[in-house]
């Protein structure tokens, strides 16, 4: 990355996340946006919206363009371990050139941890007008009450462009 345009990254005060609906980002997770409010908002002093993606591969571009690829390059053979997944992963190509990057995430995390009930109310969150279940963005804790100014997120931080 150059140096530029680590230094526009680093004055960015928003962050627009386009996340999948399902797992542990899922749009109904408590731990996902405390998360998020931890280690992005009050970490860095983020303003960080996020627009969850309908639950269906037609809306969401990685699952419509890149994991069909990437089952079609495995083609059904024996995932024997992970280098084999890992290989199988990085040598996926989609016809319009995105290639993949992929490495093995060793870290451990904990099943079944959930914030309290008092912990996400004090969570900085806005919901939006459109879709307000799927999009919303969180404050840093720090920072001037957001509640009160309206969201809205256009119909096009939902379903991107073919």
């Amino acid at each position: 990355m150059g140096a530029g345009r680590k230094q526009a990254l680093s004055k960015a005060q928003r962050l627009l996340i386009l996340a999948d609906t399902g797992g542990s980002n899922s749009a109904a997770r408590g731990a996902w946006k405390d998360r998020l409010q931890q280690q992005l908002c009050d970490r860095f002093g983020l303003t960080v919206t996020v627009a969850h993606y309908p639950t269906g591969a037609q809306y969401n571009p990685i699952e419509r363009r890149l994991f069909s690829q990437i089952g079609s390059n495995w083609a059904g053979e024996p995932l024997g371990s992970y280098q084999k997944i890992l290989n199988f992963i990085r040598t996926t190509k989609t016809s319009t050139g995105l290639k993949v990057r992929a490495c093995p995430d060793r870290r451990d995390y904990p099943v079944g941890v959930k914030p309290s009930a008092e912990r996400l109310r004090q969570l900085r969150i806005t919901r939006a007008k459109l879709a307000p279940k799927w999009n919303y963005t969180i404050a840093p804790s720090n920072c001037c009450d957001i509640r009160s100014n309206s969201l809205s997120i256009s119909s096009r931080a939902l379903i991107t462009p073919s």
